[in-house]
């Protein structure tokens, strides 16, 4: 029986359902973008974006991030059930799915990375995913802007009315027709570096300059 319902669940019928029920629900919310204008040109300049923002707050964007499908950009999700599930809804918004994370097949799938972003410029990293801990950035987004010398550009979402789950990551949802703002903070540019050391400075300097938005 289980079996069945998991095959249901990750099916593409109940994904392409999930991923309508999706844009009819995200498009309730009543939808502010800040802070948008100095990286869009930047990217529209030949330049590399790489979005950043917590897993809690990952859902808010999902509708609008469908804006940015003719980048072709790309976003790594886990090869979890769930991952497959995200990465069909993802699929269907205009985004490349890149399945893998520090959990498992995280190398390759840093390196899929890598040569997406080096070709389509735009890509999205969700900072302390897919397990957490939640308020830790790990190093991937370090080591994937060096490599193909992307801006860091993190995004914070947050919502007038919403319901926070009991998880891990504190998730927010939501709820329909709540207010909903999309912030952008300024790009970051580190240096590229090699000692592990200066690598562990630029991500707790990411950390410390994203954290404040978390919502605890």
């Amino acid at each position: 029986m289980r079996v069945k319902i998991d095959r249901f669940i990750t099916s593409e019928l109940f994904i392409s359902f999930l991923y309508r029920l999706n844009r009819i629900y995200s498009g309730t919310f009543c939808l502010t973008i800040e802070n948008e204008e100095e990286w869009l040109n930047y990217l529209n300049n030949g330049g590399t974006v790489l979005l950043c923002t917590w897993h809690q707050q990952f859902f808010s964007g999902v509708r609008h991030f469908q804006s940015y499908k003719d980048f072709k950009p790309s976003l790594m999700i886990s090869q979890s059930k769930d991952g497959k599930i995200v990465a069909g809804i993802a699929e269907r918004s205009g985004w490349t799915p890149v399945r893998g994370s520090s959990s498992k097949g995280g190398m390759l799938a840093l390196k899929n990375m890598i040569a997406n972003l080096k070709k389509s410029k735009l890509s999205a990293h969700i900072v302390d995913g897919p397990r957490g801990p939640s308020g830790v950035v790990k190093p991937g987004v370090i080591r994937l802007a060096h490599a193909t010398n992307a801006a860091i550009v993190p995004f914070y979402a947050s919502a007038e009315n919403a319901w926070q789950f009991n998880s891990w990551d504190k998730f927010i949802l939501p709820k329909p027709f709540s207010k909903v703002t999309i912030r952008f903070g300024k790009m970051i540019n580190f240096e590229r570096v090699k000692a592990k050391d200066l690598i562990e400075k630029q991500r707790k300097q990411l950390e410390e300059i994203m954290i404040p938005a978390l919502s605890v």
